[in-house]
């Protein structure tokens, strides 16, 4: 169950709605995978760092799950192999931000994919960021660094029970990482809209299809240390799955 057709159809299957002729929307491979949008876009982002929700919104606490788990020489080691963490073929379709649901997810979306938007999204006749490639990258009970994380989490929510309460137990963790192999950007305005793209290069092999004042059309393919884009969440005091 590899191929993009196969994976739409069973997204279109299991989500009951009808997808003819484009690709899936993102808020449907989101809904369908219970992913959400990361608040920010960072080569750094772990698995297992800690974020708030206001109810609308993810913020990152600024700490990691490890870093109440483990000191010197062992946190070093377990950061690394966070680091580490191979990535897998997430096995959902290629998919489509929207102009509409960038505006619905907030502006600064395209920023996820280092892609920078000089001007006002709203000018734009249509606007959309195409996802290619889809990577997964997760902690599970079966592999390292996964295994020692649950095994000392499990002893941390009984030896320190009021800091567990206070950081760990009603915030989230990034559990599932997601990381784009490449993505499309296509814009259209009309001439003279003070309305452009830009994008970081590095890492990046950048492939103008289309570059003209009123249409654009870049393809980017990533490499080296990607930044994720988006996480699957697991509750504090849900995570323990030993």
């Amino acid at each position: 169950m590899e191929n993009n057709q196969d994976l739409t159809d069973l997204l279109a299957l299991d989500l009951g709605v009808n997808i003819v002729n484009r690709r899936p929307y993102a808020k449907e491979v989101f809904k369908w995978q219970d992913m959400d949008l990361l608040p920010h876009s960072s080569a750094d982002t772990l698995l297992c760092e800690i974020f708030e929700w206001n109810g609308r919104n993810w913020r990152t606490t600024e700490n990691n799950l490890i870093g109440f788990l483990f000191s010197g020489d062992l946190l070093n080691t377990v950061k690394q192999q966070l680091m580490n963490t191979p990535k897998h073929p997430a096995l959902i379709p290629d998919f489509e931000f929207t102009k509409d649901s960038m505006e619905e997810y907030g502006l600064s979306l395209p920023s996820l994919f280092n892609i920078g938007v000089n001007g006002n999204i709203n000018n734009a006749k249509s606007f959309s960021v195409r996802v290619n490639g889809v990577t997964k990258s997760r902690v599970t009970n079966i592999d390292s660094p996964g295994i020692e994380i649950l095994r000392s989490y499990s002893q941390f929510t009984q030896d320190q029970s009021k800091t567990y309460r206070k950081n760990i137990k009603f915030n989230y963790l990034s559990t599932s990482l997601f990381y784009a192999e490449s993505v499309e950007i296509f814009l259209e305005k009309e001439s003279g809209v003070g309305l452009d793209v830009s994008f970081q290069t590095t890492n990046v092999e950048v492939d103008a299809k289309i570059d003209t004042d009123t249409k654009k059309h870049f393809v980017l393919k990533y490499s080296g240390n990607q930044a994720p884009f988006a996480a699957k969440f697991t509750k504090g005091k849900d995570f323990n799955i030993m």
